[in-house]
């Protein structure tokens, strides 16, 4: 095969856009839950002088070797330094380098991964544009959310049951509208992206641009809105409890029983449910208060969520009887005759997905462990089960794996 094969070169595109994605999210997820830790960590300066320049909260830390001493001002220090660093790169390269995968992996195979015409059969055009509006129009339903009903009733712009019940209803809703228009695994991911979008759209269009408005007007000499600083903050957290869901939205993929449950919408909507619990406790407890009812509830969620999901079994018959009934162990003939008809389309000497070859009885052999755990066990592939696979060709697969794989 050519080296520089188009299938070889998209395979290099999407691990080194996968790496890329995984470094920028870690260091702008990383850089959000230091800054929460640390503003729930301050402590009101005890020294008059820091007082006297405007220090609202201090702390002291001690990490490789050397002493940190962060200083909060509520508003500024009285000489501004002309160098700040911004945090915001962080945030935009995580949705650029995720949107870039999205496009590459989802979009330009919107056949394969978008559409599961049991779920809803339409074409990858119409496809492609509704996942996209899933992401616009989530940001424009979120911000005016918090834009309609985010004023407190003393005109201060915040949080109350209002702005988050609206938001998880709009999540929820979402959720259910996307699990039925989209494949299972593409379901789950655009949710995350939508969820990832509005935390990148809250920084490009509210965090940042407040905080140089803010600065621009103290240089200036005007006066500062307190509406910049509040907007910010209300967004900020919104940005902290979206992380852990995003995050396991887009590790679904890898677990078809999550995605492929006649509820996928449900499941994911109580696994994200369970981030929020986690991050709440872990807020609350960056604040000295250890409020294990978070805990407690996010591990009964789960605890039920597994119970829920468990795959149901028929009473076993006695030893005798299931022995007598037993099908004998299938032959080749039989594997590799649902194997041509099912896999060997995407997993020929020419068209090789993932590096796997199924044309001849060899290569069934040598990649049974592969078409075992992929095709009977976590039953992702075929894609979208694009061939139709049936459950009975699956369970001769795992009767001819479990006898031995035999030629």
């Amino acid at each position: 095969m050519d080296v520089f094969s188009p299938a070889y070169l998209l395979d290099w595109a999407a691990l080194l856009l996968r790496w890329l994605h995984v470094i920028v999210g870690i260091a702008w997820i990383g850089a959000s839950f230091y800054f929460v830790w640390l503003d729930n960590h301050l402590q009101k300066p005890s020294a008059p002088e820091l007082r006297a320049r405007g220090v609202d909260g201090e702390l002291w830390a001690v990490h490789g070797g050397g002493f940190y001493n962060p200083q909060k001002y509520m508003v500024a220090p009285p000489d501004l330094p002309q160098q700040l660093h911004w945090f915001y790169w962080e945030s935009y390269w995580s949705w650029i380098s995720g949107f870039a995968l999205f496009v590459l992996l989802y979009l330009a195979n919107a056949n394969t991964y978008l559409i599961d015409p049991r779920v809803h059969a339409w074409s990858a055009p119409a496809a492609v544009a509704a996942a996209l509006g899933f992401l616009a129009s989530g940001w424009l339903v979120y911000d005016q959310i918090c834009r309609r009903f985010g004023r407190k009733a003393d005109g201060s712009i915040g949080n109350d049951g209002r702005v988050l019940g609206l938001i998880a209803v709009f999540v929820v809703g979402a959720s259910w509208a996307a699990s039925q228009l989209f494949a299972g695994r593409a379901a789950f991911l655009i949710i995350g992206a939508m969820l990832a979008t509005m935390m990148s759209a809250n920084v490009l269009f509210w965090i940042i641009p407040g905080q140089k408005q803010v600065i621009a007007d103290m240089r200036a000499g005007r006066p500062v809105s307190p509406v910049f600083g509040q907007r910010g903050k209300q967004r900020s957290v919104h940005n902290t409890y979206f992380t852990l869901p995003v995050l396991i939205a887009m590790l679904s993929n890898h677990y078809g029983m999550l995605y492929s449950h006649a509820q996928n919408w449900l499941v994911l909507v109580l696994l994200m449910a369970v981030g929020v619990l986690v991050r709440v406790f872990f807020v609350q407890r960056h604040k000295g208060v250890q409020d294990w009812r978070f805990v407690a509830a996010a591990l009964a969620l789960l605890a039920g969520l597994i119970v829920w999901m468990a795959p149901r079994s028929a009473p076993a018959p006695d030893a005798l009887a299931a022995a007598a009934s037993a099908p004998a162990a299938p032959g080749m003939a039989e594997v590799q005759a649902i194997v041509t008809q099912r896999c060997v389309m995407c997993h020929n000497a020419q068209l090789a997905q993932k590096g796997v070859q199924l044309h001849s009885p060899e290569l069934i052999r040598h990649n049974a462990q592969a078409l075992y755990q992929q095709a009977v066990v976590q039953k992702l592939m075929p894609m979208n089960n694009a061939t139709q696979i049936t459950d009975a060709e699956r369970a001769l697969l795992g009767r001819w794996f479990e006898a031995g794989a035999q030629p």
